[in-house]
């Protein structure tokens, strides 16, 4: 007799198999759902941080919201939308030569004076964007900020300067026109970005580098300015002395004058008060009392003076 498995057995067999293989399909399933849930999760949202604002970048059909995001945690389609976000605060692009300045080249702008000679400046520029104007600036550049300031932004503050350090000699930009010279190139600055969305609060000149040979050119014709400058006031001085000396010598003079006109005034009005007494007096100092012998006539009176108190 031969032994034979009943049909039934090994069905009872087979079912648990098929349950088992299901579960863990199942739990497969499920763990990676959760996995693509967790990864995908954080790309369905995106936070704008402080003192930013969001650019909304639609990948799929190429656009940008008009208007940006603000500050906070906003929800997103994953790789259909992008965030590129730009500072609304206060910032300074320092272009310098000092390489622990600004960024870590040597972004020194270079122009030509009206001489022809090279001029090398270390300039600041600070600025502030428009919050509404920022979804069209990234339209215009399609990049990030900081390329924007040292590309575009770089590029207008050269050609400002070389408009405006181009017509003046170097000596008038190093000194007495620097001042001028800066508020002439911020304000051409301020009128080409700010079409743009940028405020440009301030511009400035740091530092104004020549070739030695002009720079010691023009040393000398300060030192020049300077002596011939202390001659001046020298002789001025010298000049003022003296006329303050002629005016004491005049007023001297003119006191002098007075003093002998009022001495001899007072002379003469003193004579005068005292000659007709004098002359009473040495007539009855000469009688000897005696009237007139001759007669014929009324007897003469003599008017003896009185004595003054």
């Amino acid at each position: 007799m031969g032994s034979s498995i009943p049909d039934h057995i090994g069905t009872l067999e087979y079912a648990p198999r098929t349950d088992a293989a299901q579960r863990l399909k199942r739990l497969i399933y499920g763990v990676m759902a959760i996995v693509a849930l967790l990864v995908l999760l954080p790309s369905t949202f995106t936070y704008v941080n402080p003192g930013y604002v969001g650019i909304v970048i639609h990948r799929a059909g190429g656009g940008v919201d008009p208007v940006p995001l603000g500050p906070g945690i906003h929800g997103r389609i994953p790789f259909a939308t992008g965030i590129e976000e730009y500072p609304v605060f206060l910032k300074t692009l320092v272009l310098t030569k000092n390489l622990s300045e600004g960024s870590a080249n040597n972004d020194e702008i270079n122009v030509n004076s009206v001489e022809g000679q090279p001029l090398s400046l270390d300039v600041s520029l600070s600025f502030q964007l428009d919050q509404s104007q920022t979804p069209r600036l990234y339209t215009t550049f399609r990049t990030d900020i900081n390329q924007i300031t040292h590309g575009f932004v770089k590029q207008t503050i050269r050609q400002a300067l070389q408009e405006v350090v181009g017509t003046e000699p170097v000596a008038d930009v190093i000194g007495p026109k620097k001042a001028e010279a800066t508020n002439r190139v911020r304000t051409l600055i301020s009128q080409r970005l700010q079409p743009l969305g940028f405020d440009v609060k301030q511009f400035t000149i740091n530092e104004l580098r020549a070739p030695p040979a002009v720079m010691e050119a023009i040393n000398q014709k300060n030192v020049m300015q300077q002596q011939a400058l202390t001659a001046q006031n020298e002789l001025q001085k010298n000049t003022f002395n003296a006329q303050g000396d002629s005016i004491k010598a005049a007023g001297r003079a003119k006191a002098i004058t007075a003093e002998a006109e009022a001495q001899a005034r007072a002379n003469e009005l003193l004579a005068r008060s005292i000659t007709p007494t004098l002359v009473q007096y040495q007539i009855a100092n000469k009688w000897d009392g005696k009237l007139p012998q001759v007669s014929g006539g009324g007897t003469p009176l003599i008017q003896l003076p009185v004595a003054k108190p």
